[in-house]
């Protein structure tokens, strides 16, 4: 089986479309924008940055979601 791999420069939206179950991984890092027009254009790395999230710790656990 091969690893589903989202990076920090994948647009948020990009991934809740390709991946929905991720959406609960977003909110719990406190990136509730999953919504927002922010969403379509801003990557991953963007919005963490905005919120003070730690980018590699999202990116670590919204992997974890889709490969479980």
């Amino acid at each position: 089986m091969t690893e589903k791999k989202i990076t920090k420069d994948m647009s948020i939206t990009e991934v809740v479309m390709k991946y929905p179950e991720t959406v609960g991984t977003f909110m719990e890092y406190g990136l509730h924008c999953i919504g927002c027009v922010a969403a379509r254009y801003e990557n991953i790395e963007q919005g963490a940055y905005v919120h003070g999230i730690p980018v590699d710790d999202l990116i670590e656990a919204l992997n974890k979601t889709v490969n479980e």
